[in-house]
């Protein structure tokens, strides 16, 4: 399994981050699995987002719920990550990761994507 993240490396503040990851190797339909996105921001450690599961349901993160959206095209075996009214605190690497219900582990990731929030 694969998951390559795409998207602006640079975006305004107030306006909207868009980020895709696109997984090959495995369907993000397919049972058991949850497709997640996970953020670093410069100096700090990990912060997990939220996530879609195989069923199409979304979980966020408490502290970003009210600016996260989380959606999926499985058509083309992709998920997006929607970040309204970003700031700069928002900047980081972002990354998607694939983790598992039995065993409660993120078992594949991306290779991360710097996004900066600045003028």
């Amino acid at each position: 399994v694969q998951l390559q993240e795409s998207g602006p490396g640079l975006v305004n503040p107030s306006q909207t981050l868009s980020l895709t990851c696109t997984v090959s190797g495995g369907s993000i339909r397919s049972n058991y699995y949850y497709w997640n996105w996970i953020r670093q921001p410069p100096g700090k450690g990990l912060e997990w987002i939220g996530y879609i599961n195989y069923s199409g349901n979304t979980y966020y993160s408490p502290s970003l719920k009210s600016r996260t959206f989380i959606s999926r095209d499985t058509a083309n075996n992709q998920f997006s990550l929607h970040l309204s009214s970003v700031t700069p605190e928002d900047t980081g690497v972002y990354y998607c990761a694939r983790g598992d219900d039995y065993s409660g582990t993120y078992g594949y990731w991306g290779q991360g994507t710097q996004v900066t929030v600045s003028y």
